[in-house]
């Protein structure tokens, strides 16, 4: 009997490249045999900053063990699982130029900026690449006010799959239900799931027919746009073929969905879909935007009435609009957690194999230099990484050498990430992956 990885590792298999990538079986075999990789990865970032002073308990100056600390006000959701939080200080974004936002370069660790299209893959596409295989390896979701979700439903600002390839993240709960869920749906929402899909279908005949036309550069990039539909289509299509198993993991449609009363239902309800997606094992790595990588978002369902850039100019320490915001974003770390852990998995559950990364698309505040850039770590993945401790830096080494680190630990040999020897002797004092990460 296939267990619920074999299960979604065969589908994956049987419809070759998934969503225009190709998952060699020896990336599979080295993502799983590593000892105490990790399988899964959630990246979380916070737009307009995250101050360490809301995040590194009163007082302390130095490295050392969380366990007598008490954690500040805006992060204090996390108390119970201090054993398993690891809060790094002293990493830098200075060659990213983030300002408003580093966009791309935050996860990339390059030079980014408002319109500005990626110039190389970022590290959370880089580990869908070599995590074990599912169906759709990378799922981003991007939380911003109702009305930035609904006019723009999908947006394209922090993930990239290479130079001027960017990854779209889903903010309409609505739409990403019926890509991952449709298929077992009923009622409406079915109705809906078809017709989307037969247009889908036309629109991927049709313009495959148009793009054959087309002079030699427009044709290649026009030939992305095709792949595009081709790549929901078979998504579609094999998300299909385990529908008994989604069955069992798909969130209830209720009124967060359909009549939101605040932008907060629709966050809440797009994190459950990305819950689901990792616990269904239909992804690998979930990568969440708050704010969705602008200058953006609201919170009025915490009853956060400014919005948007202003909130950006306020002090985030002792804050209280910025402690209800940090707040509820250490809620939905805890739900992932929890969720995490009520699966099952190998001798412990998910959770065990996860690892949760927080931090910001804009360094500490959202007008810095990026000097410092704060990172909450969450999980050890079988041990791996140290946690229950804090970790401050030196501010030489930049925020490229953890994402190297993450790569390491899922077993690639790297010594650098997006980062030329040309820059590193300007931006890196070290070289290869943070010692005081793994253990």
């Amino acid at each position: 009997m296939l267990d619920r990885r074999q299960l979604l590792q065969a589908a994956a298999a049987s419809s070759g490249a998934a969503l225009g990538l190709t998952l060699l079986p020896r990336n599979l075999q080295a993502a799983t045999s590593a000892s105490g990789a990790p399988k899964r990865i959630v990246f979380f970032l916070q737009n307009q900053g995250f101050d360490p002073a809301t995040c590194i308990p009163a007082g302390m100056k130095h490295s050392g063990s969380l366990a007598k600390a008490k954690l500040p006000e805006p992060i204090a959701a996390l108390e119970p699982y201090k054993e398993r939080l690891h809060i790094i200080n002293g990493l830098h974004g200075l060659h990213t130029s983030p300002s408003h936002s580093a966009f791309f370069g935050a996860l990339g660790g390059y030079r980014g900026g408002d319109g500005v299209p990626p110039s190389a893959s970022t590290i959370d596409y880089e580990l869908s690449k070599v995590l074990p295989q599912t169906l759709l390896p990378h799922l981003c979701i991007g939380m911003d006010s109702i009305e930035n979700m609904t006019t723009k439903p999908t947006i394209a600002t922090l993930s990239a799959s290479g130079a001027g390839q960017p990854i779209f993240m889903y903010s309409n709960p609505n739409h990403l239900y019926q890509l991952l869920y449709g298929g077992i749906s009923t009622g409406d929402i079915r109705k809906q799931h078809e017709a989307r899909s037969s247009v889908m279908d036309q629109i991927e005949v049709l313009a495959a027919a148009k793009g054959q036309s087309l002079p030699g550069d427009d044709a290649r990039r026009y030939g992305q746009y095709v792949q595009g539909f081709r790549d929901v289509n078979g998504l579609r299509d094999r998300l299909n073929t385990v529908a008994g198993h989604l069955q069992k993991f798909a969130p209830k449609v209720d009124e967060r969905f359909t009549k939101p009363k605040f932008e907060t239902d629709w966050h809440d309800a797009l994190l459950d879909l990305g819950i689901s997606a990792l616990a269904a094992g239909i992804t690998n790595t979930l990568t969440i935007g708050s704010g969705r990588g602008e200058i953006f978002g609201a919170w009025k369902g915490l009853g956060v009435e400014q919005q948007g850039h202003n909130l950006g100019h306020m002090a985030q320490p002792d804050n209280p609009i910025w402690i209800k915001i940090r707040q509820y974003n250490s809620r939905m770390l805890v739900r992932i957690m929890e969720a995490l852990e009520r699966v099952p998995e190998g001798n412990g559950t998910m959770m065990d194999n996860t690892l949760i990364v927080y931090t910001s698309n804009n360094a500490d505040k959202q007008h810095t230099n990026g000097a410092t850039w704060p990172v909450m770590l969450l999980g050890n993945c079988g041990g791996l990484f140290k946690t229950g401790c804090f970790t401050q830096l030196d501010g030489k080494r930049p925020i490229n050498a953890l994402y190297a680190t993450l790569l390491r630990a899922a077993g690639q040999n790297v010594e650098r990430f997006n980062m030329t020897e040309q820059l590193a002797k300007r931006f890196d004092a070290g070289n290869g992956p943070l010692r005081e990460v793994l253990t």
